[in-house]
């Protein structure tokens, strides 16, 4: 390398230091150290096949990656003789396996998500050529169930699939499972698939809940989960965890590499199950509800700061998301905030402290006492839906 290239890669560096310390609006820990695993990216590690069947290739983590399907079906209460998973590149691959699975079941099926579902959802749809319907939702960003239930209504005579979000992406909302199940028993669909969209709320809600309501023990079908966002790694990655009776479905035998084709991916990175292996095992289900907890009381302070200071913030129950009127463009690039509607959020994820939420909020309201000191003729604040006129003064 060049002394130029070196010095490109170092300010590089610094960037990314600077720009992750100030990362609030999108969901992804802070707080890991791999530092023990950094040797490992001396090896191609590639998790060729089925987890569950030992490849030709034997460069892989696939016993660890076994491990880490285990310790997400024991917290969703999949059952314990007819469960499968694999570590996927993140919670938009756990979808598409969730929905290919479903498509494989039911071929004929509709597909209902809600206009809150991640962005994942509706190109999984497109990629896998299905007839779906977007369902209304409430202010808070949950599923409106009686759009679904009129909605379901009207294609009764076919197999229903629907999507469950567990924590939408702006208002981190949870769509309610037995609802949703009422709403088809109700409709007298003879065949229906529920999978779980829980990218991000699922890894925590389940440990603060006794009896979690969107798990398998409540009747769904199949669940993606991300690793990057509140356990933690340096880059993305996931867990699906489906019924093994439906596994068969999907996958095919693939003589030369002596294992089955059950994935999405070919070859899959073999390094994302041992960061996620280490991460559960460091941390245990006492650690990722510590981590809930401290995450929740963040999000509660958050709130309540914002609130004092006369901004409209709000949050679901049991979110670490909070919601408040979106701001000036500067502040929204330098804090990376996530906006949509008129709406800017920040997200309490592990590693974000107190002190920076603190530092975020004195920016803001230094933004809200300019706009105040302002001549009342250069800025005009209308609510959405008014009709005004701007007279010249």
């Amino acid at each position: 390398m060049t002394v130029k290239e070196v010095e490109r890669l170092q300010r590089y560096k610094d960037l990314l230091a600077e720009r992750s310390s100030n990362a609030i609006g999108y969901p992804f820990a802070l707080d890991f150290d791999f530092s023990e695993l950094h040797t490992l990216f001396q090896y191609h590690i590639n998790n060729v096949g089925d987890p569950y069947i030992e490849s030709n290739y034997d460069v892989n983590s696939h016993s660890m990656e076994r491990e880490v399907v285990e310790f997400f079906a024991d917290l969703f209460r999949a059952p314990k003789h007819n469960r499968w998973g694999y570590v996927t590149s993140g919670g938009s691959e756990g979808n598409l396996y969730g929905l290919y699975v479903a498509r494989e079941l039911y071929p004929e099926a509709v597909i209902y998500y809600s206009a809150a579902t991640h962005y994942s959802i509706s190109k999984s749809i497109r990629l896998l050529n299905m007839p779906s319907c977007m369902i209304r939702i409430q202010p808070n960003g949950e599923m409106d169930y009686k759009d679904l239930e009129e909605s379901i209504k009207r294609y009764s005579n076919r197999p229903a699939i629907v999507v469950a979000n567990i924590g939408t992406t702006m208002t981190e909302a949870k769509d309610d499972v037995p609802t949703i199940r009422s709403v088809l028993q109700k409709a007298a669909v003879k065949s229906h698939y529920i999978h779980c969209d829980a990218a991000l709320s699922g890894s925590y809600l389940a440990v603060l809940e006794e009896e979690p309501q969107f798990d398998f023990a409540n009747g769904v079908d199949s669940i993606a989960c991300s690793g990057h966002k509140f356990i933690g790694s340096p880059f993305p990655c996931g867990v699906v965890v489906i019924k093994d009776q439906y596994k068969e479905r999907v996958s095919k035998p693939v003589s030369y590499i002596g294992s089955f084709d059950s994935t999405i991916a070919g070859s899959r990175n073999g390094h994302s199950p041992v960061f996620m292996w280490y991460a559960i095992k460091q941390q245990g289900r006492e650690g990722l509800l510590r981590r809930a907890l401290e995450c929740l009381s963040l999000a509660e302070y958050t709130q309540r700061r914002l609130q004092e200071h006369g901004i409209a913030a709000w949050r679901n129950e049991k979110a670490i998301t909070v919601v408040f009127p979106k701001p000036s463009a500067s502040i929204c690039r330098k804090w990376q905030l996530a906006t949509n509607a008129g709406q800017a959020h920040l997200i309490c994820m592990p590693g974000i402290s107190q002190q920076r939420i603190d530092d975020f909020i004195e920016d803001l309201l230094k933004e809200t006492s300019l706009i105040a000191r302002e001549p009342t003729h250069s800025r005009v604040f209308v609510k959405p839906g008014d009709s005004i006129m701007i007279t010249q003064l």
